[in-house]
Formats: structure tokens, sequence, C-alpha cells
């Protein structure tokens, strides 16, 4: 199995519910700093409005590069 690179700028899709954040499994963020030679990362969350909801360090394990043919999907965040 090959690991895919991530890059800063990249789209990802959450993997982990982080309720502190308002996050959810599933939400959709931009990678905006690499940490830890690609081990970690800090990821900007954006309403469809543009306010940013959380700006959170991760590792790589709790989120995910955008697969082929999936969707985004709408919710409200408090």
């Amino acid at each position: 199995m090959c690991k895919i690179m991530i890059h800063e700028l990249d789209n990802v899709v959450l993997e982990t519910d982080l309720p502190k954040n308002g996050l959810k499994r599933g939400d959709i963020g931009t990678v905006v700093m690499l940490h830890n030679a690609g081990k970690g990362a800090e990821v900007e969350f954006v309403a469809l409005d543009g306010e940013t909801v959380a700006v959170v360090t991760l590792p790589t394990e709790q989120f995910r590069p955008i697969r082929r043919r999936e969707i985004a999907h709408v919710r409200h965040v408090a």
C-alpha cells in the first residue's frame, strides 16, 4: 500500500469528530501548514460563507485526502 502525500493547501476530510472545535467526521478542511516532516498538519475548517470555524493541529491519522467521486454535504455549525 503506497502512502499518499499531503501538501500545503490540499483539501482534506476529517476522519474523527472533534466536538471541542465544533467539527464532525466528514468535514472538509484545508492544510495550511505541515508539521514534523508531514506527520501532522495545521488544518483550517471554513464555513461556506468564508468564516473560519476552527484551525486545529492534527496527526495525519485524523484526516485524509479527498477521494474520487465524493460529494460535499452541508450542515449548520452552531
